[in-house]
Formats: structure tokens, C-alpha cells, sequence
């Protein structure tokens, strides 16, 4: 795990809308220190209200769910789903669900639980897309339960869609409630124990670790579904992982 560093203020006004210490003795930043608690409903509940208006990575999910469903009926749970703004993003023909710790507005395709006290379920559905952006950097040391509790609600033939900050940013910084924090390359070799990964992309590019306030940046960024070698490893904010669960029989599952 890479030494934590405080997230630029920058970072936490235009992507997370955060308040964010700049100091970098605060013990929220040092392994062991509030940085490594996992945060329960009365956090999530005031936090979840500032994802209420979709930013580029959302958007970006969306176009992406959209073009993997080609335009025929799926069924989708969105895994940490916050005040569900990524369902009003999505074409009719998916059937969107939605599990988060903190539900703002109950309703029938939305369950409130704590994924980290209870597994990930829907009742008991299976789906063909199972999304989750923004989740695992504050999953502690349960990642590998969760990609298997994952890979298990998936169809045949399903997807999962997960997204994962890119730490070894060229001004890689740790917003303080994370508690899963490692290099792009041990996140991948741990999603692929679980799930063949059939591509992978930043969800943008840029030189300072948040996401563009720019337009035409953010149109740019909206653009491209490719993973720039060198480049991406340097100025990627978060990737993008495409997958399916791997078969119990294969050699290489850790299912």
C-alpha cells in the first residue's frame, strides 16, 4: 500500500464538493489515523447528497451501461447508489435497482443496507450489469468478499462495471474517509481473481488529480474509452474495469 498524502483542496471543491485539511500531520491521513475508519449511515447520509447532480464520471457510466445494454431490457444494480442519480441517466430498457447505506428517498427498486455488515443482494436477483463507482476505496479489507458476493448476483453472460481511483497519479493525493487505498496494478491483479477483465480505461485525463471544470475538457474527456500508456498511468484520475465473473472451474477463480 502506497504511503497516504493529503487529496489537493482542488480536488475535493470540484469533484467531491468536500471540505479537505491541507495539513499533512493530520492524523486523518496517516495509516491507522480516521483515514481508516469505515464510515456508517450518518455520514453517507449527508455525504450521498452531494452526488444529487451528476459529474463527468457518472455521466460517463451512464453512456457506458447504455451501450453495453444495446438497446435491449437489462437489469442493472447499482451498488452504493447514493441518491440514485445514475438512474436518471439510463435508457428506458434497463431496469435499474439500487443498494446504498443511506437511502434518501425510499422506493421500490432501492434497498438500504450495509454492504459491509450484510452481502451484497437485491431479494433474491441476479443481473445482467452490476455497477460500482466510487465504492471501493472506503471497503477496507473486505474488497475480495465483495467481488465475490459480486460475481455471484451476475447473469450469465453478465457485466460488471467498477470504477477505482488511480493512486499512482503524478500528484496522487488520499481523500481523508478512504480506507482501501493500493496501486492500480494491485487492484487489478485482485479484481482479476475474481472476474475476467475484458478492458480497462481512465474515466478522464488530467494533469492535476480531479476531474476538469473545463467544458470542452469534459466533452474531450466524455470522447475517449482507451488506455494512453504512460500517459494514463500519470495523468488518469480513475479507471474504468469492464468484466465478467470468472466459472468456479476455472483454475484461476478465487470464487
Amino acid at each position: 500500500m502506497r504511503d497516504r498524502s493529503r487529496v489537493p483542496v482542488e480536488y475535493a471543491e470540484r469533484h467531491m464538493g468536500r471540505a479537505v485539511s491541507n495539513s499533512a500531520n493530520d492524523e486523518s491521513s496517516a495509516p491507522g489515523g480516521a483515514g481508516d475508519k469505515l464510515y456508517k449511515k450518518d455520514f453517507w447520509s449527508k455525504e450521498n447528497l452531494k452526488c444529487t447532480q451528476p459529474h463527468l464520471r457518472m455521466k460517463k457510466a451512464a453512456r457506458l451501461v447504455n451501450r453495453l445494454a444495446h438497446g435491449q431490457e437489462r437489469t442493472l444494480l447499482d451498488v452504493g447508489c447514493g441518491p440514485a442519480t445514475l438512474m436518471t441517466l439510463l435508457e428506458p430498457n434497463i431496469q435499474y435497482h439500487g443498494i446504498d447505506i443511506a437511502i434518501q428517498r425510499p422506493a421500490a427498486n432501492l434497498i438500504e443496507a450495509d454492504i459491509l455488515e450484510a452481502p451484497i443482494r437485491f431479494n433474491d436477483k441476479r443481473f445482467d450489469i452490476v455497477i460500482a463507482q466510487g465504492v471501493f476505496e472506503y471497503l477496507g479489507n473486505f474488497q475480495s468478499r465483495k467481488f465475490a458476493e459480486i460475481a455471484r448476483l451476475l447473469n450469465e453472460d453478465g457485466i460488471f462495471v467498477v470504477s477505482y481511483v488511480n493512486f499512482d497519479h503524478r500528484r496522487s493525493g488520499v481523500y481523508w474517509p478512504y480506507s482501501n487505498v493500493q496501486s492500480l496494478n494491485d487492484f487489478r491483479e485482485s479484481l482479476a481473481g475474481y472476474f475476467k477483465i475484458h478492458r480497462f480505461f481512465p474515466s478522464s485525463y488530467n494533469w492535476n488529480h480531479w476531474e476538469t471544470g473545463r467544458k470542452i475538457l469534459k466533452l474531450i474527456n466524455m470522447s475517449i474509452n482507451v488506455n494512453i500508456p504512460i500517459i494514463g498511468r500519470q495523468w488518469a484520475i480513475e479507471y474504468f474495469f469492464i468484466c465478467s465473473a470468472r466459472s468456479r472451474s476455472d483454475p484461476d477463480t478465487k470464487l
